[in-house]
């Protein structure tokens, strides 16, 4: 009837009749008693001695599986003398389970693969007792050789990621950092005696998808015909279950190799707040990148991969795809709540921003993946994720105003100089401009926010409720600095050097308003108000 699996290689010590006896003792234990035996003997022999395989093509020009597909005849109207040879060749390939279909020959594949649908259309049908129930134990030998033939190709067939690549294109989404403004100073936001240098941010300007031109397709395209052809016999044959544990056990094992290999660490809370600053500083950067390659790269090469090969159920589809991703996306989002729930400090702000910013960025993008309600489910728990660090925004810039309205560092600047703590706070307020949009959704509804409102005198309620939510609470941090720095003028027991040090600093803080989006946010109304004032103290002296 058709291809057997390849007989078992030659012993050299076999010669002469041993042979012989060898291969007849092979096919003894190879054929099961069926009137199609002829044809499984012929095709058998032909494996031990290629000289025979003509005699296949004279004798039996097709079989009846494969004239049965080519004939177009429906699996219903398949004859039992089909089902016999089908159940064979099943039989036969249960044999060798060193054998793999699907590294055959084409036409043996074919030929299985009809196998597969004669015997389990035969059990649909229930043609009898007798051949319903070897139909279901064919039908099982099938599916479980299917399943592993399944995960075969997956991880034979397998893409290897390249974060090289992805990376570098990611990066030049970066516009730098701070390194380019006055940073030289001694004062830390959060320990307020010892640091030289101003937050970082990875923005600068609007962001682009690197990925627009980039398509990763986690398996080799020549297996997905393979891959989507056991999958529909599969669910055919009531093994959808089966297949979806097969499916999406080797499509976590590689997703978690991917994420390795971009550097994405599974961490606890309690690791992630253990770890210092500046390896933290590392880790919040890479996730940042890594939030995007995961669901523009390998999230989107996984649903296009579902859309393929469980083509057969809808349902299926969308499972298989939230199952296989869902570990993936967790791992992504354990970080971002670690770091939520992460004691507040300044020097986190912006680090926070850009995780903010890159998951809301790639939220539509998982709404267009994550269907149906099992991806609802989803979508809730990145929203959640995404409000955490909102959270942890919000409280971040309410713990920087308490540091500044606490810092009382009592040494005086020689000769009235400007103060590091002038120069890191305006650094900073510079650096929270870049996430003016990002911010001002925060704030948007803050309490503090109204409460100032409600306090402002007439004219000063008019100039605070023409600003934006962002500008507001950058006023309130400026008016906790100009305090501090009030009460360390006092610290000079010289009056005219205590009001050089007050001009200083505020003509200071003018002009790092003036040459930066500062300006527009506060306005020439507060600008003049403040040079007014800087005018009264030189008068002064």
């Amino acid at each position: 009837m058709s291809a057997a699996p390849p007989p078992p290689p030659e012993n050299p010590a076999v010669a002469g009749s041993d042979k012989v006896l060898a291969a007849a003792q092979h096919i003894v234990k190879s054929l099961a008693t069926s009137k199609n035996a002829a044809d499984d003997m012929i095709r058998i022999l032909s494996g031990f001695d290629n000289r025979l395989s003509h005699i296949t093509s004279d004798l039996f020009p097709s079989s009846d599986l494969a004239a049965s597909a080519e004939s177009g005849i429906p699996l219903g109207e398949i004859s039992v003398e089909s089902f016999d040879a089908a159940e064979q060749l099943i039989q036969l390939w249960d044999g060798t389970p060193e054998a793999l279909v699907f590294e055959a020959a084409e036409e043996d594949v074919a030929e299985y693969l009809a196998a597969v649908d004669v015997a389990v259309d035969h059990l649909a049908r229930g043609a009898g007792a007798a051949t319903t129930g070897r139909a279901g134990v064919a039908v099982q030998l099938a599916m479980a050789r299917l399943e592993e033939e399944l995960r075969h190709l997956m991880v034979r067939h397998a893409v290897p990621l390249d974060p090289t690549g992805l990376f570098f294109s990611l990066r030049r989404l970066s516009l730098g950092s701070m390194d380019d403004l006055d940073t030289s100073s001694e004062f830390d936001a959060a320990t307020p005696h010892s640091v030289d240098t101003a937050p970082e941010t990875a923005r600068g300007g609007p962001l682009v998808n690197p990925f627009e031109e980039q398509v990763f397709d986690p398996v080799r395209p020549e297996a997905v015909d393979d891959l989507r052809a056991i999958a529909d016999r599969m669910a055919r044959a009531g093994y959808s279950r089966e297949l979806a544990d097969a499916y999406c056990g080797i499509r976590r094992d590689l997703l978690d190799e991917y994420l390795s290999a971009l550097g994405v660490e599974r961490l606890s809370i309690d690791e992630v707040q253990r770890i210092e600053w500046k390896q933290l500083n590392d880790k919040m950067k890479r996730w940042v990148q890594g939030v995007k390659t995961v669901v523009r790269v390998l999230l989107a090469g996984e649903r296009r991969l579902c859309d393929q090969v469980l083509s057969v159920s809808d349902d299926l589809r969308e499972d298989c795809f939230i199952e296989s991703t869902k570990g993936c996306i967790m791992q992504i989002l354990n970080f971002g709540d670690a770091v939520a729930v992460c004691p507040r400090s300044p020097e986190k702000l912006s680090r926070i921003l850009d995780m903010y910013e890159a998951l809301a960025e790639v939220i539509p993008e998982m709404k267009d993946l994550c269907l149906g309600s099992s991806g609802d489910g989803v979508i809730s728990d990145v929203q959640a994720n995404l409000d955490r660090l909102g959270d942890a925004i919000r409280g971040t810039l309410f713990e920087f105003g308490k540091v500044l309205q606490q810092e009382s560092s009592r040494r005086a600047m020689t000769a009235g100089e400007i103060h590091p703590m002038t120069r890191y706070v305006m650094n900073y307020l510079r650096l929270l401009v870049v996430y003016n949009d990002t911010l001002d959704a925060l704030l948007h509804d803050d309490a503090d926010d109204q409460t100032d409102l409600a306090r402002a005198e007439d004219e000063d309620q008019e100039h605070l409720e023409s600003m934006s939510p962002l500008g507001r609470r950058l006023l309130k941090l400026i008016s906790y600095l100009e305090a501090n720095l009030g009460e360390k003028s006092k610290l000079y027991e010289d009056s005219a050097l205590e009001c050089i040090f007050s001009m200083n600093n505020l003509l200071y803080i003018v002009q790092k308003v003036k040459d930066s989006e500062l300006g527009k946010i506060f306005g020439d109304h507060w600008i003049k108000g403040v040079v007014a004032r800087s005018g009264s103290i030189q008068r002064a002296t």
